[in-house]
């Protein structure tokens, strides 16, 4: 597998902790200016918040919840070239410990991608690092089409409604294909349904909604969160667990930074993994992203290994190992540059 030409992943990915001051700060160390934060308080119990350059800093909405989008003038209060800025609200409380998840896409809100047969009012692309997030108004016309910018296809489509109402969010993978639907809000397994996808998978052009309300309903406001995979830096697969403590490996081609990952076939939650909070000394620490929990801590549940090529699980099951469970999974890397592509599985 040849390396993608990103020489430093943090150009375009990075995972910032900080520890809120309840006034105001402002974050470095990013490695770019986001167009994509998503945070989630570590210490206490409270809801993931995610806020992205083609609704703007201000709007924020719920990865763990089916909430409309809400606004605030003191969470985010701008993006910088390496960083973004905090006022004194709710992702930000005195001595509270926080982690950040921060994604480039297109350095801004982006202009209308008029590729498929809906218009986005925005996409904001990035083909370099295979990220694009677009806004749009469904017209509840299954087999519609929203173009994405990206140039080859997607792995990945997450996509939430965020006008009104309470909505899933609704994720395709191409590991399990586009027949089906999974919830990243739920712990549910994934379910076939022709609505959210039309059974469609993504072009390298565009991608195809049904006529559900959650990707698709008349008159309502999309945001689309498209990823696709770029050798070296970031891959979205399946793998099938084994129940044991010398766990599955995931080969992926580069020292994984993030990993989100979730059974596929049965209930269970999405274990959010990443190179700043693991730990190496056998011990689990956990965020869900379907859920508001605070951080968890877990002697039976260690961290996986990140390796130089891969992943590789060290729990006996815990959400990510249960024998002959199939699970889904993102992981964004770290690029080893001039490094030997030979597989490596153990400690």
């Amino acid at each position: 597998m040849a390396y993608t030409t990103i020489n430093k992943s943090t150009d375009y990915f990075n995972t910032k902790l900080y520890t809120g001051n309840g006034s105001t700060q402002t974050i470095s160390g990013v490695g770019h200016q986001p167009d994509m934060t998503w945070v989630k308080v570590r210490s206490e119990t409270g809801s993931h918040r995610l806020a992205d350059a083609v609704r703007g800093y201000t709007k924020y909405i719920f990865p763990n919840g089916t909430d409309a989008e809400g606004t605030s003038s003191t969470n985010i209060t701008s993006w910088n070239s390496d960083g973004f800025a905090l006022g004194n609200g709710s992702i930000n409380e005195n001595t509270r410990t926080y982690a950040s998840w921060n994604w480039k896409a297109g350095g801004g809100q982006g202009s209308s991608n008029t590729a498929g047969s809906i218009n986005t009012t925005y996409t904001s692309v990035n083909t370099t690092a295979g990220c694009s997030i677009s806004s749009y108004t469904g017209n509840g016309s299954a087999g519609a089409t929203v173009g994405h910018g990206l140039g080859v296809a997607p792995k990945v489509v997450i996509t939430k409604r965020y006008d009104g109402g309470t909505n899933n969010w609704v994720v395709g993978h191409g590991a399990i294909g586009f027949t089906e639907v999974i919830y990243l809000n739920s712990t549910s397994s994934k379910a076939t349904d022709s609505g959210s996808w039309n059974n469609t998978a993504p072009s390298s052009t565009v991608f195809t909604v049904g006529s559900n309300n959650e990707s698709n309903g008349n008159g309502y406001e999309f945001i689309s969160y498209c990823f696709a995979e770029k050798p070296g830096y970031s891959k979205f697969g399946k793998y099938t667990g084994n129940g044991n403590d010398d766990g599955s490996f995931i080969y992926t081609g580069f020292k994984p930074s993030f990993i989100l990952v979730k059974d596929s076939n049965a209930d269970g939650v999405w274990e959010l993994f990443d190179n700043k909070r693991t730990s190496y000394n056998g011990l689990g620490i956990f965020l869900r992203a379907n859920s508001s929990a605070s951080e968890i801590t877990d002697n039976n549940y260690p961290n996986p290994d990140f390796l130089s090529n891969g992943i590789k699980w060290r729990s006996l099951g815990g959400g990510v190992n249960d024998n002959g469970h199939t699970y889904i999974y993102m992981a964004i890397g770290q690029t080893l540059v001039g490094s030997n592509n030979v597989p490596c599985t153990a400690r």
